[in-house]
């Protein structure tokens, strides 16, 4: 696209490729792959590096930033896993394509946890590989980078469901300034877990039993709850991940309406919970009224892998 003598110099692609398909690894295996160059003619260059990280990134909301001073030093990263290896010698690239092979231990330094992945709002665990390939004089260095995922060691523990049974009426709920002006309903149901294995879908049954006014939609909410904290204090944000509609108008009553909401990769994890933050799981069982009164039962959850 830059036209002149540059045409030349932009024609090396630098590439890495995982031999995993999903990219998932657990501690102690070995992330395996090819780095790939491609040019038209032979490239010199000062040496191919493959470097492997692991950081937990902290944030802070707005709403906590102003509150704790002290805050800004307790989220720094916090680095997991950090090393380094050479892919190849300073030397010549014939023109054409180039594999180099590579393998990197997934072991991390010293007592560190490798927390899996985990894409959050204020709280982030992510994985990277990143090829640098250091060129002579005035020519560009090339770099490039790419994600890979980490699934924490399953549990060793068997895993027994504990189903949970819910009752809402105008009585249970919290929060509310004028229960005499409510209209009367009976929401009843269960969920057939609350300790969850991560990579089967949460499922249990809705039934409304009564209603005095029309129900417009009934909904799962799948919440996570970010803590960051230090000895001075914690900030404790409840985002949504994720929002399904599992009934729509006025359900007939006395009927059971499953419920099935797979968690999303990445966008959830195991439970987490170490001295600098948490990651914690919750679902909600929102009913909207025709009238647009909201009614909710909040149930926290416990994420595993077996």
């Amino acid at each position: 696209p830059f036209g002149g003598p540059l045409s030349s110099e932009m024609s090396v692609t630098l590439d890495i490729k995982l031999k995993r398909a999903n990219k998932v690894y657990h501690e102690g295996e070995t992330v395996a792959g090819v780095v790939t160059l491609c040019c038209k003619e032979p490239l010199q260059h000062n040496g191919i590096a493959l470097s492997m990280d692991g950081i937990v990134n902290l944030q802070l909301s707005s709403k906590s930033v102003g509150v704790f001073e002290a805050f800004y030093n307790s989220v720094k990263p916090i680095p997991l896993i950090s090393s380094s290896i050479e892919v190849a010698k300073a030397g010549k690239i014939p023109g054409g394509k180039t594999e180099i092979p590579f393998e990197f231990p997934l072991i991390s330094k010293g007592n560190k946890v490798l927390y899996e992945t985990y894409h959050g709002v204020f709280v982030n665990i992510q994985y990277t590989l990143r090829c640098d390939l250091k060129r002579p004089l005035l020519a560009k260095d090339l770099s490039r980078s790419c994600e890979f995922i980490v699934h924490s060691q399953p549990q060793k523990s068997k895993i027994v469901p504990t189903p949970v049974k819910f009752s809402i009426t105008p009585e249970t709920l919290q929060n509310v300034r004028e229960r005499s002006q409510l209209p009367r309903f009976l929401i009843r149901g269960h969920l057939d877990a609350t300790s969850c294995v991560i990579s089967q879908p949460l499922t249990g049954e809705v039934q409304v039993d009564k209603s005095d006014v029309p129900i417009k939609s009934i909904e799962l909410q799948l919440v996570r709850v970010e803590t960051c904290g230090c000895a001075e204090g914690y900030a404790r944000d409840a985002t949504e991940i994720q929002n399904i509609q599992i009934a729509e108008g006025d359900v007939g009553h006395g009927m059971p309406i499953p419920v099935h909401m797979v968690f999303p990769r990445l966008f959830t994890c195991p439970t987490l919970e170490t001295t600098n933050f948490k990651v914690e799981f919750e679902i909600n069982v929102v009913v909207i009224l025709q009238d647009d009164h909201l009614i909710t039962e909040n149930f926290p959850l416990k994420l595993c892998r077996v």
